[in-house]
């Protein structure tokens, strides 16, 4: 794959450079803020001159405004908070930030594009992974999988089958809301109903008809009416000014008794005290959250119905193969080379309330 270069930047944070072998590379400076699986990596440095974090350690603002400083592309991941302050003091001949993910709440597109620098993502790829981890979660969450998992570990008996013992909650002809049925959205609503779910959604507009007699689903003017309805809530929406907290206190108390919910979208869609105080209650019969704020720890309520098996926590595992990582590397290359030739990357990303250019 080639030698490594050492380039030390702002607070000792080393970069290096994977030299290609004899490829012809597109001209542009490209930086790597995160490590990405070995096989992005060697691809990327046989098309561009690439610099890479060996040490896969987040940049802290100063080390991303000295790589910035290096890059006519930045290649960045969820953990870069690029605010409008810092893209006030991004130098001009950055042209590019390359979004490492489907996500791209981190980044300030609006004062990115008045600086006039294009924003890309990865959109797509992981679809499927991600509903393969809702449903995972959908099925953990009534049927107690987690706290099943534990019982052994605690000392390694346990009191045996009983007819009462480790009751959970049959799945088939329970009702699912699913809140933003785009592409995620669908790709649960799809594998859900194979469960015996019927699906229910609510979103900006009402699908097409045809997309609702294939998926059995029920549409849903009004978010509060549906919360009251279903079973189980799935959050796929993505982190906008309209859906921030679209999961009030208020709305989530508006969810029937006894019902669940699943969050692997944004932890700002929902007010995570209020949840916490619900299933404290008994109102809510638990969550499985694989996102949550987590900046100042993660909420010390939520842990502690964690480790009382009333509420499951993944570390945001949605979209973790090493298929989808290899595709989502693939799809950053795409937008990189279409950029770098002039053209209008397939994937950009513009402000709110703008179409395409």
């Amino acid at each position: 794959m080639g030698n490594r270069v050492g380039t030390a930047l702002a607070d000792g944070v080393v970069l290096a450079r994977k030299q290609g072998d004899h490829v012809t590379r597109q001209q542009g400076k490209i930086v790597v803020t995160r490590r990405l699986p070995e096989q992005v990596e060697t691809r990327m440095a046989a098309l561009f001159d690439v610099r890479f974090n060996p040490e896969d350690i987040a940049f802290d603002p100063a080390a991303l405004l000295a790589a910035a400083g290096e890059a006519e592309v930045l290649v960045t991941s969820i953990t870069d908070r690029i605010d409008a302050g810092l893209i006030a003091r991004m130098p001009g001949s950055l042209r590019l930030i390359a979004q490492f993910g489907n996500g791209f709440d981190n980044i300030d597109v609006e004062a990115a594009h008045a600086a006039g620098i294009t924003v890309t993502n990865t959109p797509s790829v992981l679809t499927e992974d991600t509903a393969d981890m809702a449903m995972a979660l959908i099925l953990s969450v009534p049927r107690r999988l987690a706290e099943g998992a534990h019982v052994l570990l605690r000392d390694g008996t346990w009191p045996g089958w009983s007819p009462t013992w480790m009751l959970g909650r049959r799945l088939g002809g329970k009702a699912l809301g699913i809140v933003g049925l785009g592409r995620i959205g669908t790709a649960v609503a799809r594998r859900a109903r194979v469960f015996g779910l019927a699906i229910h959604y609510c979103g900006r507009a009402r699908k097409a008809p045809q997309i609702e007699e294939a998926l059995g689903a029920t549409w849903w003017p009004s978010l509060e009416e549906m919360l009251a309805h279903v079973d189980i809530v799935s959050l796929h929406t993505p982190h906008t000014r309209d859906t921030y907290n679209i999961l009030s206190a208020e709305r989530l108390g508006l969810m029937k008794r006894g019902a669940f919910l699943v969050n692997l979208s944004r932890p700002e869609l929902l007010d995570e005290a209020a949840l916490a105080e619900l299933v404290e209650s008994g109102h809510l019969s638990g969550a499985a959250l694989d996102v949550f704020e987590h900046k100042r720890g993660v909420n010390a309520r939520l842990l502690e119905l964690a480790r009382a098996n009333k509420v499951i926590l993944t570390p945001h595992m949605g979209s973790a193969t090493l298929e989808g990582r290899i595709e989502m590397g693939e799809t950053v290359i795409v937008n990189i080379r279409t950029f770098l030739d002039g053209h209008t990357p397939p994937h950009r990303v513009l402000p709110e309330g703008r179409g395409p250019l």
